[in-house]
């Protein structure tokens, strides 16, 4: 399982974000995170689009979180940009795979998945802004 970039860079900009008082500059993300700002403009997109940032002032402005951090996990920005976790085909509604029913490894990809999936949930925004 690999992370995407738009989900590694939608975290960092939530973190930097999350640690300001007020509206933060898309620029002033891009610098802090090093992010390049022509990409970082999907990444807002995203955050937005999920409703995990908005726009604060209107055009020209700064972004602020739309939640509380600690209402913020990891899951939450990585389904910004990401289908649900399904770490196998079995996971699937279109799985088609013939041996789904009695598959032996079913049963550890599955386990495996809840956990991940779990753990992911488990990590707030707060948490990662507070060990900052």
């Amino acid at each position: 399982m690999k992370i995407n970039t738009n989900v590694r860079y939608g975290l960092r900009a939530l973190i930097e974000i999350g640690k300001n008082q007020g509206p933060v500059l898309q620029k002033k993300i891009a610098e802090k995170q090093e992010i390049p700002l022509n990409y970082l403009d999907s990444i807002i997109t995203g955050l937005k689009n999920a409703g995990l940032i908005i726009n604060q002032g209107g055009k020209g402005s700064g972004y602020i979180l739309a939640r509380k951090p600690e209402e913020i996990s990891v899951y939450h920005i990585y389904r910004a940009f990401s289908p649900e976790l399904q770490l196998v085909n079995c996971f699937c509604e279109t799985n088609e795979c013939h041996r789904s029913l009695m598959c032996p490894a079913k049963d550890v990809w599955f386990e495996m998945n809840a956990r991940i999936k779990e753990f992911m949930e488990s990590r707030t925004l707060k948490e990662m802004i507070e060990y900052q």
